[in-house]
């Protein structure tokens, strides 16, 4: 079956399920595959229980016309996203990077949403099947989007890009992030310049922090013309400043030429969100949104999903940062604590994953970095962790063994960082703080 068949039963039911257990009632059920399961053995489960028609690609779970055939379910979906997308007449912004992704889409969204009606990526649906799914919830009222791209091999920015076909695109920054996918730095560089690549070639527009040495080498190699700037530096578009980050932030920002200065005071913390802060302030101007409006998204905007999320519990201050980690956020996170006032700190840090050869010495690194900062109490969760021991340091093996061992000490009156890949499941420690 072709996109344009396909496009006809979805404008009929345009919403999509992917999972039995969240039927959307009339939907298009798309039975994907995955390792350990076959969508296709759910496709008659998924219209008993509310799809309106369901896209097999197995002949024989087929039972009648409700089942529609294709050779590949999810490069059906694939090309339906993209079919969708070029039907629609609005800019759409790529935001890829290794750090700070999701925060900045968020971000943009607080502040385009003021004037626009703007759709962004939902949590982390920034994949092969999260793009696709994005794409398919923009209907006729949508009058931007921006879509979240991530990646752990090269190509994979390209690829997300033929489909979603943006028209601006910004990455935050590039970082020592799945490593052993990339094969390297360099691979990473490569693979995030891909947005550029795209836009380059498409008369796009690249939103770019100037002041960022990588980023400037990558736009300079790709010939970008005109990005629109933000930085801390006289001469980009939007300069900014921080004011304060003890322990949210305050910016100061003005647009280049103006002698205006606007002074916004958020509620997330982490001195490494100021960038993010600027991109918002930059994409925002450049649509056109009011400097109220831009101020107004920016202040009422609050953080979530375990992301620079400052949360006081009865005991303690803890800052929530393990929705993901790598060696450059890691870094970062603690930099940042050296910035806040605090009678007492405490570190709690946890394994990092697909680092490929670079592992063991990017987790020393944190180690000596961690122990060298003089805080009350330093906890590493983790076989990787483990590897590096340290006199003056706690090292568990899990998360469950670090949660047992804040239960006997516990701490109180601190305040406390956690960060760690999301695998390792640190909110089972919210209970112990």
């Amino acid at each position: 079956m072709q996109p344009a068949s396909l496009y006809r039963y979805y404008q009929e039911c345009p919403r999509i399920s992917t999972d039995t257990r969240a039927i959307k009632p009339d939907s298009l059920f798309f039975a994907l595959k995955g390792t350990h399961f076959n969508g296709n053995a759910f496709a008659a489960e998924a219209l008993e229980k509310g799809a309106r028609y369901a896209v097999i690609d197995e002949p024989r779970y087929r039972q009648d016309d409700r089942f529609l055939l294709v050779a590949d379910v999810l490069a059906a979906l694939q090309k339906l996203a993209r079919y969708h997308r070029e039907r629609l007449r609005i800019p759409i912004i790529g935001i890829t990077g290794s750090n700070g992704k999701t925060t900045t889409k968020e971000l943009l969204h607080a502040v385009l949403s003021r004037t626009f009606n703007t759709y962004a990526t939902q949590g982390n649906l920034n994949n092969h099947i999260g793009v696709p799914l994005t794409l398919l919830s923009l209907d006729r009222q949508t009058q931007l989007a921006i879509v979240e791209m991530g990646a752990n091999h090269p190509g994979e920015i390209a690829f997300l890009c033929n489909i979603a076909q943006p028209t601006h695109g910004l990455i935050t920054n590039v970082g020592k992030a799945h490593l052993e996918g990339f094969g390297g730095f360099e691979g990473v560089m490569r693979t995030k310049g891909e947005l550029y690549d795209y836009l380059a070639g498409h008369g796009g527009t690249v939103f770019l922090q100037q002041d960022n040495p990588n980023l400037r080498e990558m736009a300079e190699s790709r010939a970008i013309n005109q990005p629109v700037t933000y930085g801390f530096s006289e001469g980009n578009d939007v300069v900014g400043l921080l004011q304060s980050a003890d322990p949210v932030l305050e910016i100061q920002w003005h647009a280049h030429g103006s002698h205006t200065h606007h002074t916004v005071t958020t509620r997330l913390t982490g001195a490494y969100n100021t960038e993010n802060l600027l991109a918002a302030v930059c994409v925002g101007r450049h649509f056109g949104v009011s400097a109220i409006d831009i101020n107004k998204g920016l202040t009422d905007y609050t953080p979530s999903n375990n992301r620079s999320q400052l949360t006081k519990t009865a005991a303690n201050t803890v800052i929530r940062d393990y929705y993901n980690a790598n060696a450059s956020s890691m870094a970062v996170a603690l930099e940042n604590l050296k910035l806040l006032k605090a009678d007492r700190k405490v570190i709690i840090l946890g394994d990092m994953f697909e680092l490929g050869e670079a592992s063991p010495e990017e987790h020393r690194k944190l180690v000596d970095l961690a122990c060298a900062m003089g805080v009350d109490r330093v906890l590493f969760v983790g076989h990787e962790f483990a590897r590096h021991k340290r006199p003056g340091a706690e090292f568990h093996d899990t998360t469950d063994a670090a949660k047992a061992a804040l239960q006997q000490h516990p701490v109180t009156g601190a305040l406390v960082l956690l960060k760690a890949s999301r695998s390792m499941a640190f909110e089972k420690l919210m209970d112990s703080l």
